[in-house]
This record gives structure tokens, sequence and C-alpha cells, in this order.
């Protein structure tokens, strides 16, 4: 692991453990060598902290480019933060950009890393699920690894879009079976079923009501 990832999860992660006491199940189905895609809903920027805390394992996460290039002293700390803790910069503009994210996604995953994905694109902006975007499956397909989806309920309720502090309420992570991916994939047809077998397996692991379209995005102000 990185080594500020090794301090984060030293300090954060053990305040998330202490204070929530998030109930995690089938944590057995993480690889525990192998690559692999967490691909997970995503309810509330909480998500990212208590799927670190919970994985036994270094989770590699994206983070916009502006992380990687803001000036001053608040962008130094956040280019050593991004840095420090191995995430992938993504580009919001779209096009070759954005794609070049899932590019340095995958040796991470060639070289037996595991990636966390949100194929809903976006925080929900209701708590039911969305459709899911194809990319995580491409990149599954690219990268020869299964996706492992990932259920993750009651972040919203901690850090809410207009919450200045983090609240106190249950927060349960659940892991499912892995779902292979490379050699079913024989066309863009087979691409879409994976990504919807996918969101299925997530809508059973939180029971959320699901929504057969892509989530409208957000405003830059949430």
């Amino acid at each position: 692991m990185p080594l500020l990832y090794d301090l984060m999860k030293l300090t954060v992660g053990t305040t998330l453990r202490l204070a929530w006491r998030p109930r995690i199940e089938g944590l057995e189905h993480l690889p525990r060598h192998s690559g692999a895609i967490l691909a997970g809903n995503h309810l509330s920027v909480a998500d990212e902290l208590f799927l670190a805390s919970a994985a036994p394992r270094h989770v590699t996460f994206w983070a916009k480019a502006e992380y990687f290039t803001g000036r001053g002293p608040g962008g130094w700390v956040n280019r050593q933060i991004v840095n420090g803790m191995g995430a992938i910069r993504v580009e919001r503009a779209g096009g070759r950009a954005a794609l070049s994210a899932l590019d340095a996604a995958v040796p991470v995953l060639r070289a037996g890393g595991l990636v966390a994905v949100y194929p809903e694109g976006t925080r929900s902006p209701d708590g039911r699920l969305y459709r899911g975007r194809t990319g995580m499956t491409r990149l599954a397909r690219d990268a020869g690894v299964p996706i492992v989806p990932v259920g993750v309920l009651g972040t919203a309720e901690v850090l809410p879009v207009d919450a200045r502090l983090p609240r106190r309420h249950p927060v349960t992570l659940r892991f499912g079976p892995p779902i292979p991916v490379a050699d079913r994939i024989h066309g863009p047809r087979d691409i879409r079923v994976v990504t919807d077998e996918v969101m299925a397996a997530i809508q059973q692991l939180t029971g959320q009501e699901y929504v057969p379209r892509y989530a409208p995005a957000r405003s830059p102000a949430t």
C-alpha cells in the first residue's frame, strides 16, 4: 500500500470503525491477491472512506484532475494527498481525456490491484439505484479481471450533501460474488448485458429501487 494510504487507514479508518462500527458482509468474495473492479452504488462522498476502511487491501480510487493541478498551499496539499493515496486522475471534460482514466486503471488491475468504480457515474440524487454505464465492463474486459459488486447502505445519512459534519447512523457494506467478464464479451450487446447484471447484483445487495435510466448530472454546487 502507498504510505499515505496506510496512514489514512490507521487514522481515518480506525475512527470510522470505532465511531460507526459499520457492518461488513461478504469480504470472502474479495480476491486475496489478484486484480478486480469493485463496483458499488454511490450515495455519498463518504462511500469511498467506508469502502477503503472495510477492504483489507489497497483500493485505487479516481480523483478529478483539479486535485492534481491546484495552485497555492491548498493545491499543494491536494496534490500530495491524491498522489500519496495512489489515485487515478480523471478528466471531466469527456472524450479522449476522460477515457485516459480507464487506460490508467488497466495496468493497476493487471498488476493485481483493486480499483473502485461507481457505474452510476454520479451520486444518486434520491437514494435510488440508476442505470449503470458500460465503461466499468469495458475496463474489466481490457484488464482481464472480474467485477465484484458492492452494496453500501447508510452513508447518505452519515454525510448528506448539505452537511458540514458527519452524523451518527448505521452503515452496512456488502460484497457480492465476483462476476466474470472477459470470456463473455463478444460484441457491444454483451457489454450492456454484463453491465446490467452487475447493477442487478448491486440492487440485490442494497434493496434499492432500480431506475432504468441514467442518473441526472449534479449541479457544480452539489
